[in-house]
């Protein structure tokens, strides 16, 4: 009887423990079936993904609902990012997140529109009180779209805790169909240290991978001596959609003990940054592929690894025959395994990586200057993850700060002196990074004080000095000086900015203030007759729009309403 008793207790508690988060509280915020271009924690550019984006379609406009009851605790609008966003506050402490909207419903339009107003600008940020914006499930309160950083129409959706971490949302029981077994693009081979060789060779080595028919995948038998680790590329999709989505999981097994796990269900917003360290960056920089390292690399904080025998290093040794596995899960269970046969050989590795030298050395827990002519780099202490040679040189005003391969922690900032240049010349100057083979400028906020131009920034590169004379462009869209628009619901025009991009805009109705709301994929500023400012049959417009560095132009017309 007490051996009954303790085997229920125990199931009980395993249970439990397994399944912490509410099945049924949540419902799905769309009335379609979902189906998904990105998945939670997917490797994105310098992040994690930090929710589901459900594809729309698409379409814009589809119904957005409260999938439980709570209230609009955050309602954020932005050129970039998120867009026009809502965050909805649970009583049982979750909050959901919802991106890329194309409007909000009447009452939070008015609510929005109310302070845009008052502030006098599109991109706000508000936190309305308790009883301001009470929504109920399945109320609608929004409606979908593209705004923001969205590359096509979806819905980014999120669940965070009371401590503002994301959640994987699909442990709340939202369902979306998934039969396939995530896919194995490529396995890369890394001797650790300058005595480890795989294959014979000091250096990365990509191995030869070999599909299953059964879905699996095996490794071409390899030969390897010393301290040496493994990463993937691997993916995963869904059954009703093409996306090369993220996977849920990544076990390895060495010699049949488990040794490593990734597990992405869930992190802080803090440690996000620091992707950059479960990739290898400098391969994601030269080669455009982002490869997991199963390993954990010095310096790394974050929180998604479980299982970490040896950090999930082997270590071969001569003569001895090893067998490697890799199982890759996406949420659904559907499983994909990777098989590596591994024989120690100790010989001298033929090929042996080349070490950069220069005078100046990185030193990661050290706060570091680099001065040269004109120009002076700060690095704070802990920019990096390692300590390295930099390469710093200066020709004039054009300043080489290594390869952008190395990833940064923190901001960096680089400064010109510019004492020696006359005032009047330096009114349209910025710095610029030198991007790509044809060495595009590309704008770096800039900024001045006294006789220093500075840029805070995490990329390594080429920076110069750079002048931009040209002045914004405003061109009307959906209308003619002197035209008659009575009819019209939307006013637009198009403005655009060849080098340095465009840092404010504002527009006038007879003196006084219209909201335009700015889509900068599409270049347009749009104006809602809906908002009730026009009242004249005769109405004077004025658009101003400045660039980065202070150009302006100004665009002037005017139309018949009534």
């Amino acid at each position: 009887m007490r051996h009954i008793l303790f085997l229920f207790v125990f199931f009980t508690t395993f249970s439990i423990a397994q399944n912490i988060y509410p099945q049924d509280y949540f419902r799905s915020p769309l009335d379609i079936e979902l189906v998904l271009s990105g998945t939670f924690a997917e490797l994105r550019s310098n992040h994690f993904h930090s929710g589901l984006d459900i594809k729309t379609k698409q379409r814009e406009g589809l119904s957005v609902y409260a999938t439980a009851s709570g209230y609009i605790s955050r309602i954020k609008i932005s050129h970039y990012g998120y867009g026009k966003a809502i965050y909805i506050t649970h009583p049982n402490g979750y909050v959901t997140v919802h991106g890329h909207l194309q409007r909000f419903s009447d009452k939070v339009e008015a609510y929005v529109k109310k302070h845009q107003y008052e502030k006098e600008s599109f991109e706000i940020e508000l936190f309305p009180d308790i009883n301001d914006l009470i929504v109920t499930k399945g109320e609608v309160f929004a409606y979908t779209g593209n705004t923001g950083g969205s590359g096509g129409p979806h819905l980014h959706f999120e669940i965070r805790d009371n401590q503002e971490r994301p959640i994987n949302p699909l442990l709340f029981g939202l369902k979306v169909k998934d039969t396939k077994k995530p896919i194995v693009k490529s396995v890369y081979a890394y001797p650790i240290n300058e005595l480890s060789h795989v294959n014979g060779s000091n250096l990365k080595q990509k191995l030869r991978v070999i599909p299953q028919q059964n879905g699996d995948y095996k490794v071409e038998d390899l030969t390897a001596y010393g301290k040496i680790g493994f990463a993937i590329n691997t993916i995963d999709q869904q059954d009703l959609a093409a996306n090369k989505n993220g996977v849920y999981k990544i076990e390895t097994f060495y010699n049949g003990a488990q040794n490593f796990t990734i597990d992405f269900k869930k992190f802080s917003f803090d440690e996000t940054k620091h992707l950059n360290r479960l990739i290898d960056y400098k391969h994601y920089k030269d080669e455009k592929e982002r490869l997991q390292k199963l390993y954990l690399d010095t310096n790394n904080p974050l929180s998604l690894y479980k299982e970490k025998i040896d950090d999930g290093y082997l270590v071969i040794y001569d003569t001895v025959s090893n067998v490697y596995k890799v199982k890759i899960s996406d949420f659904e269970g559907n499983e994909t395994n990777i098989d590596i046969n591994i024989k120690g050989v100790e010989k001298q590795p033929n090929d042996v990586a080349s070490n950069f030298t220069s005078p100046y050395y990185i030193k990661s827990s050290e706060a570091m200057v680099l001065e040269d002519q004109n120009i002076k780099v700060e690095f704070p202490k802990e920019t990096f993850y390692d300590d390295f040679f930099i390469d710093f040189k200066v020709s004039g005003d054009t300043l080489k700060l290594h390869e952008n391969n190395l990833a940064s922690k923190k901001y960096f900032t680089i400064n010109y002196d510019v004492s020696h240049y006359n005032p009047e010349d330096l009114k349209q100057v910025y710095i610029a990074r030198l991007v790509g083979w044809n060495n595009f400028l590309s704008y770096s906020s800039t900024q001045r004080k006294d006789n220093t131009l500075f840029t805070r920034t995490k990329n390594l590169g080429t920076y110069c000095l750079a002048r931009d004379t040209v002045n914004p462009t405003i061109t009307p869209v959906s209308f003619k000086d002197g035209q008659w628009l009575s009819k019209y619901r939307f006013l637009k025009v198009k403005i655009d900015d060849e080098h340095t991009g465009i840092s404010n805009y504002r527009a006038t109705l007879n003196g006084q203030w219209i909201l335009m709301e700015y889509d900068y994929k599409k270049k347009t500023l749009t104006y809602d007759f809906n908002d009730k400012v026009v009242t004249d049959t005769k109405n004077n417009l004025k658009i101003i729009v400045t660039d980065n560095v202070g150009n302006s132009t100004t665009f002037e017309a005017s139309f018949f309403r009534k």
